[in-house]
């Protein structure tokens, strides 16, 4: 993503757009070396490929956003290139045909790389920020399927009669590299593109994570949520996962905005607990989301608190942050 770094994507347990195939950093960090609070050095994990030897520390520290020590050191996962990369964009009637072709794809065992929803929101302030792509202002699928020659092609054929079935239409394939690169720009400026639907506006992202079964129904009540809060919100989504995000646009000069965004934010945090899915599926949750920790994780939240209080006696280490420590 935008500014991403591999610290930071470490320190939230964090992903990307080629989660859904290769997995977040949960599944690609394999050994870190960490400074402790008391100032030692410990290195954890190894490069094996697997190991049952105690504790899974490296896990631990993953995802612990700079509450447990300083990780100076990570070694990650490699994959090799495929051979061959088509990306592609489909257009639909409705985010629930997108959706849906998601899931009848991946339950039939389609090993796609990326896949991105864009509702028409922000299809529309894409058009209004990149004005060469010209794509309808639908609900879109953005794809991309790594693997042989032969492979991808019976990938994009039987994932072009499963987007059929749902109302997917005018696929557009890119094969060139500079066309696929001009493709993912599009989508990873989708901050800058929602933006442009509300000039002089500053953007709050908010992401939630679902269950594959339950994500249609989550974006269809953000949806309705967001209508009703009067508010211009964009959803992006790494829909191969069931992560997706708000980006509500507020003025700098309407308190009500932000008192309105606050609470669109609560509702769709609540509701992805309830969902049986996550408040923040890779933004983490520092002080922000801090509040619903209890909510998502019941007694184990405490746990947490005993685990931080054992490192971090002194609570020196981004104080404040994801856990109590009483």
């Amino acid at each position: 993503g935008a500014d991403a770094t591999i610290g930071g994507m470490r320190a939230t347990r964090a992903s990307g757009t080629n989660a859904v195939r290769y997995g977040t950093m949960r599944e690609n960090v394999m050994a870190l070396e960490v400074v402790l609070p008391d100032g030692q050095v410990i290195e954890t994990g190894t490069r094996a490929r697997k190991s049952s030897a105690g504790y899974d520390l490296t896990h631990l520290f993953v995802g612990s956003e700079g509450t447990l020590g300083l990780i100076t050191r990570v070694t990650v996962r490699l994959f090799g290139q495929p051979e061959a990369i088509l990306a592609a964009t489909c257009a639909f009637d409705t985010v629930d045909g997108a959706v849906d072709s998601v899931m009848d794809a991946m339950q039939a065992g389609l090993p796609m790389a990326r896949i991105e929803l864009l509702d028409e929101v922000q299809m529309r302030g894409m058009n209004i920020y990149n004005p060469d792509m010209k794509l309808p202002e639908t609900p879109h699928l953005f794809l991309e399927f790594h693997g042989s020659e032969s492979g991808v092609a019976e990938q994009v054929e039987l994932f072009t009669a499963i987007a059929g079935e749902h109302g997917g239409s005018g696929l557009e394939w890119a094969t060139r590299t500079e066309d696929r690169n001009r493709l993912w720009k599009a989508r990873h400026d989708a901050y800058y593109a929602a933006k442009a639907l509300r000039p002089g506006a500053e953007g709050y992202v908010t992401d939630c994570c679902v269950p594959i079964d339950r994500l249609a129904t989550a974006i269809r009540r953000a949806r309705v949520e967001i209508d009703s809060s009067g508010l211009v919100a964009p959803i992006v989504g790494h829909v191969g996962d069931g992560n997706f995000h708000l980006i509500i646009l507020l003025r700098p000069d309407e308190p009500d905005d932000l008192q309105a965004a606050n609470a669109l934010a609560e509702t769709l945090n609540l509701m992805a607990i309830e969902l049986g899915g996550t408040m923040t599926g890779e933004h983490g949750v520092g002080i922000g989301k801090k509040k619903y920790m209890q909510a998502e994780h019941g007694d184990a939240y405490a746990l947490m608190g005993v685990i931080k209080k054992a490192v971090d006696p002194q609570n020196i280490m981004n104080p404040g942050k994801m856990v109590n420590v009483n």
